[in-house]
């Protein structure tokens, strides 16, 4: 399930699967869609997971009735990619396969030092999500891309930091509070003056 939690100003969206390390199905990542999608009202959202996976993606069985070319992850990375506020992906755990969309059209990205980060869609005949190639070669590069897409390299937290795949890592216990320090400033902020600095950065 998608736990969604609204607290002054922030909307949390929580993977809430955890006994099926928060694979999403398809009823699931069209929640979050939506959820993504309405959250024009807060002035930062937060994506993290329940226990100690932030997501594996899309659920085996559900990614083989055709969830894994599901347009709804792209739309769910448009979705927050579009927020005009801050969208900070808070990650407690492993992020793999297409849940590193989502992650990818965040702002800031801030990981537990037990994670690691892959999305092997060499290896299982997929095609990444449309937009996620050139989000991650902005971040880390276009040969760091093709370390991950195409040599299908487990990128842990430390490298994930160093080659700016993640903005910060955190401890486990200060991973929300660390999220919610970020914030502050655009919470303080009128959401016109944090929607117009967004639209300055490409």
């Amino acid at each position: 399930m998608i736990r969604a939690d609204r607290n002054g100003g922030i909307l949390t969206l929580t993977i809430d699967r955890p006994d099926k390390a928060n694979s999403l199905t398809a009823e699931m990542l069209s929640d979050l869609a939506k959820q993504a999608e309405s959250a024009g009202d807060a002035r930062v959202m937060v994506l993290t997971g329940a226990g100690k996976v932030f997501s594996a993606g899309a659920d085996l069985d559900a990614a083989r009735a055709g969830l894994a070319t599901s347009l709804d992850w792209e739309r769910l990375s448009t979705a927050i990619a579009g927020f005009p506020g801050l969208a900070i992906a808070a990650l407690n755990g492993t992020v793999a396969g297409g849940a590193m969309g989502m992650v990818l059209a965040c702002d800031l990205r801030i990981a537990v030092p037990a994670a690691r980060f892959f999305y092997p869609v060499m290896k299982l005949g997929f095609l990444p999500q449309p937009s996620d190639p050139a989000r991650l070669a902005a971040l880390v590069g276009p040969a760091r891309a093709k370390l991950i897409l195409m040599a299908g390299q487990k990128i842990d937290a430390a490298t994930a930091l160093d080659w700016g795949l993640v903005d910060r890592v955190s401890e486990a216990g200060a991973l929300m509070s660390d999220a919610h320090a970020l914030a502050a400033d655009t919470l303080a902020a009128s959401p016109d003056h944090a929607a117009a600095i967004k639209a300055l950065v490409p």
